[in-house]
């Protein structure tokens, strides 16, 4: 395979301003995975190889804001502690991919890694291969390999390929939508990763419910059903069902995560055979926001993906994140009348983890308070509502900064049998990811804008709630470089 080196060389970005001012943003998170500086979106070529995780990014190293997209690279062996890695892939000015290098996926081919990306614009699929353990990557010189959509076939979008191999040939998809249809992927396939041909669409949605176009699919086995995941609508959906011979048939869909700031889910096998999901976390303030700071986007905490019932996707957090674990409190027992708040005296912090069990009793709503300020000016609510049978994120009273968004965040989900909820909460600043009885994620940003707004309680509005046991650990940072 002949190969051009192109710009992929370029060093890391520069940053606007000095670490030391970045550490002190009280609003960048100290455990999540975000570059040194500047902007990041969808996590890229998700893949484990010889004993570490690697997730590339969407990246411009130039500012906090959207821009020419390079790749950037991190790599971690235990999902916690990541070391930065110089940029994998830069536009070269001569090439296909000169106005950016959009998403794609990472494989090994005969024991070389290769990268699998859209060059745009016009966007056509491109590769390029790494000899030394994927620090250096060498652009292949005959890019493009797909030079655009199926003759005939008219589609808004072509992107974002997702490939693997199967019965000796390599498969991929491609982010699409049947031009005033719905959105799609597209199957190709090929022997060499460069001589492509198209079969058909792998799945066609419903335009009405799951968007006209589908950005950064990812297609996997997973308990002996396979698991089509897209991004649209500002979220990324879940179709589960049964692969043969080319043709997925759906039997169910869902939300990987019910709230606004998780998109463009990819995922990879580990060497325990884990199915791990990594997505980023958007941001929820205006750009002057993200330009005065200096930095704007970050990873997801990863998640380990399973099947319910053959029917719907099971997530959790890894089991990993428990290393991060600090000194640690325990409430038990916490009887709430209709109507009050409960302060977790102690509990107090801007980077936690908490695991809750709740009983529902007869309240309407109930839930947690966090990041509150000793005046209640700042709060914000993870809150279940039994009305409307949804878990909900309450930024409306997060943050007396007008420039960051307020409002209720959330979607349909079901308590367990005999009314109770368990929930399993990351906050890391100004990120609050929520694990909800193992089947609902929910992802929101609060930027609270007081020092002293790092205080927790409880609450029930409408009738009665009983908290059976809240664990809290203080979080320590994870040592990213």
């Amino acid at each position: 395979m002949e190969t051009s080196e192109g710009d992929s060389r370029k060093a890391s970005c520069d940053e606007p301003r000095t670490q030391e001012k970045l550490r002190a943003d009280m609003q960048r998170p100290g455990y999540h995975f975000l570059p040194l500086a500047n902007w990041m979106n969808d996590p890229n070529g998700t893949i484990f190889w010889k004993g570490k995780y690697h997730v590339f990014y969407q990246h411009n190293p130039e500012g906090p804001f959207w821009g020419t997209m390079h790749w950037g690279h991190t790599v971690s062996e235990d999902l916690v502690h990541w070391k930065n890695l110089p940029l994998a892939l830069s536009p070269t000015s001569s090439g296909p991919d000169n106005e950016g290098c959009w998403s794609g996926c990472a494989v090994i081919n005969k024991g070389i890694p290769t990268i699998v990306y859209t060059g745009v614009r016009p966007e056509v699929q491109c590769i390029a291969t790494s000899s030394d353990d994927m620090v250096t990557w060498h652009k292949y010189s005959g890019n493009p390999v797909l030079g655009g959509p199926p003759e005939g076939l008219e589609v808004d979008g072509f992107r974002d390929p997702c490939v693997w191999n199967e019965n000796d040939r390599w498969c991929m998809i491609l982010g699409s939508g049947m031009r005033g249809v719905r959105g799609a992927t597209l199957l190709y396939e090929s022997r060499d990763l460069i001589n492509w041909r198209y079969i058909h669409p792998l799945c066609i949605g419903d335009g009405n419910v799951t968007g006209d176009m589908w950005e950064c699919p990812d297609f996997f086995p997973l308990n002996k059903k396979h698991v089509l995941l897209v991004s649209t609508l500002g979220r990324t959906l879940y179709f589960i069902g049964r692969y043969h011979d080319n043709n997925f048939t759906t039997e169910a869909r869902g939300t990987t995560d019910i709230g606004d700031s998780f998109y463009a889910g990819r995922t990879l096998t580990d060497g325990m055979g884990r199915r791990i999901l990594f997505g980023w976390v958007k941001e929820d303030r205006d750009p002057i926001s993200c330009k005065i700071s200096g930095w704007a986007g970050l990873l997801s905490v990863p998640r380990i993906l399973s099947l319910c019932n053959g029917s719907r996707l099971r997530i959790e957090p890894a089991t990993e994140l428990k290393s991060l674990r600090g000194r640690h409190q325990r409430y038990e027992d916490i009887r709430l009348a209709a109507g009050s708040s409960f302060p977790l005296d102690g509990l107090e912090g801007d980077a936690l983890e908490i695991s809750a069990e709740f009983s529902a009793e007869d309240a309407q709503q109930f839930g947690l308070k966090l990041r509150c300020s000793p005046d209640d000016s700042e709060k914000t609510f993870i809150a279940f509502d039994k009305d409307t049978r949804s878990l909900q994120l309450d930024t409306r009273f997060s943050s007396l900064d007008t420039n960051v968004g307020h409002g209720i965040h959330g979607g349909r989900m079901d308590l367990f049998e005999g009314n109770t909820l368990t929930m399993h909460i990351f906050i890391d600043r100004s990120v609050i990811e929520v694990f909800a009885n193992s089947m609902t994620c929910l992802t929101g940003r609060i930027y609270p804008s007081r020092p002293d707004s790092i205080h927790m309680g409880l609450f029930a509005r409408n009738g009665r709630s009983r908290l059976i046991s809240l664990d809290a650990w203080e979080m320590r940072k994870d040592g990213s470089s």
